[in-house]
């Protein structure tokens, strides 16, 4: 350990139960208080970009959000550059992407915004070996974590049952992090400790989605990096195409509340054909596949709601998917894993005590504003379940008049767009300049619709 990471270093093990996204961020911010840090995964761990069984994702398409960027290259110096020298696509969402808002193409501007589209393989093996080259941090695959120790209640480390014989064996921690997805066994661990489950938040959507990597030529797109187009209320169908690296697109195809996205040729193009804008499947009619089609089931969305428990057992805590997961079609899952681990890394700066209690109260915030972004999408098809006020019915229709408007006005594709980077909360979309644009902008692009009719 050289000198400088032992100053900042303080004695004592961490554990992180996944080698996610997120459980090899929150190693990052371990690393600067624990002289040990111990990342326990089941999978065999590739050693470059490759997927792998413990995540199913792997193979859909991943794009990050600005903020996302931006707190990667907080965690890592450097980062961003080094994702782009290896050859992820970065670009200005607004000016380089087509967002199909209704059926309403968001107006092209530059936003100063930056997205960055590359495989999850990809962006995975690059933090896996950032966290791995730190001093103290060390990912271990093929391990099984089988449950908790605990001893004067407190967790105390946990049981990892490790090689192809499975022998289980106790690893003593000072702090415990959960990282293992939605597959996580906190609340059965939490349930045999005594301590109460947490209440969760839920939106069921039923979310099928297919993707497939397809060679990139000149002419597709027009060189522009990608297009989306949005589902809504009566087209429960979206699709986006993006370009990533190795000169190749990934094309998604998602269906929600029952909507099922073939895999076969014909059937995916028929599916993009059927949508508001020909972007997707300009590109489907003429470009090589590179793989077979992956499909994926998402059912629900679920934030479970430690910060409204009343007592939390000292040395565990509970992030990522583990702590609260997102209908993925919204791009907020790697983001939220980079803020939930430059949020421990400031807390632990200011010492361990109360530190589970802490995590949870300084992340509401932050889940509630990804929260209100993805979960209000998806409440507005009345299909899908969900308490709704008459304050909610307001705030929608507006909303409609807004992403209509945003297609004559390019303030106002940018004020949207910083909102889904989770740059800006949503609350800054019913500034009271926004306001007085989305009326009148929403009145010339309705002229324009009906001159085009």
């Amino acid at each position: 350990m050289t000198s400088e990471r032992a100053e900042i270093s303080g004695p004592g093990h961490a554990v992180v139960i996944g080698a996610s996204i997120a459980g090899l961020l929150a190693a990052r911010a371990l690393s600067d208080a624990f002289s040990r840090v111990t990342v326990f995964d089941r999978d065999i761990l590739p050693d470059g970009p490759d997927t792998r069984r413990g995540a199913p994702q792997g193979r859909q398409a991943h794009a990050l959000l600005a903020r996302g960027a931006d707190a990667l290259d907080q965690l890592f110096p450097g980062f961003v550059t080094e994702m782009i020298a290896s050859g992820a696509v970065a670009g200005d969402p607004q000016r380089d992407f087509y967002w199909y808002l209704d059926g309403h193409r968001l107006r092209p501007a530059p936003s100063g915004l930056t997205n960055i589209a590359l495989t999850r393989p990809l962006i995975e093996s690059l933090i896996r070996t950032r966290a791995a080259a730190l001093d103290g941090v060390r990912i271990v695959g093929s391990s099984v974590v089988t449950g908790l120790m605990v001893a004067g209640g407190r967790v105390t480390g946990v049981r990892v049952a490790a090689g192809a014989a499975g022998t289980e064996e106790p690893v003593p921690a000072d702090l415990v992090v959960d990282a293992a997805g939605r597959g996580s066994r906190a609340h059965v661990w939490l349930r045999e400790l005594g301590y109460p489950e947490p209440p969760a938040s839920g939106v069921r959507t039923d979310v099928v989605y297919v993707s497939r990597h397809y060679r990139r030529e000149p002419h597709h797109l027009d060189g522009r990096i990608g297009a989306a187009i949005v589902g809504f209320p009566g087209h429960p169908r979206g699709a986006a195409v993006i370009r990533q690296e190795g000169d190749q697109f990934v094309v998604l195809l998602c269906g929600i509340l029952g909507e099922d996205p073939p895999t076969d040729d014909a059937g995916m193009l028929a599916f993009a054909r059927s949508l508001p804008a020909p972007d997707v499947a300009d590109v489907l009619r003429s470009a090589q596949p590179l793989d077979d089609a992956a499909k994926m089931r998402y059912p629900a969305s679920q934030w479970h709601h430690y910060e409204k428990l009343a007592r939390h057992p000292d040395g565990f805590l509970v992030t990522g998917d583990a702590l609260c997961n997102f209908n993925p079609v919204y791009g907020q899952g790697m983001t939220i894993a980079a803020l939930e681990a430059l949020t421990l890394q400031r807390l632990l700066a200011a010492g361990r005590a109360g530190l589970p209690r802490r995590f949870y109260a300084a992340m509401t915030r932050t889940l509630s504003q990804a929260w209100s972004v993805s979960v209000g999408a998806d409440l507005r098809f009345p299909e899908v379940e969900g308490r709704r006020t008459k304050a909610d019915w307001l705030v929608n229709r507006y909303l409609d008049r807004y992403r209509v408007a945003a297609s004559a006005d390019p303030v106002l594709g940018t004020a949207f767009l910083r909102v889904t980077n989770m740059i800006d909360p949503p609350t800054r979309l019913m500034a009271g300049g926004h306001v007085l644009r989305v009326f009148r902008s929403a009145k010339r692009a309705a002229r324009v619709d009906l001159a085009g009719a």
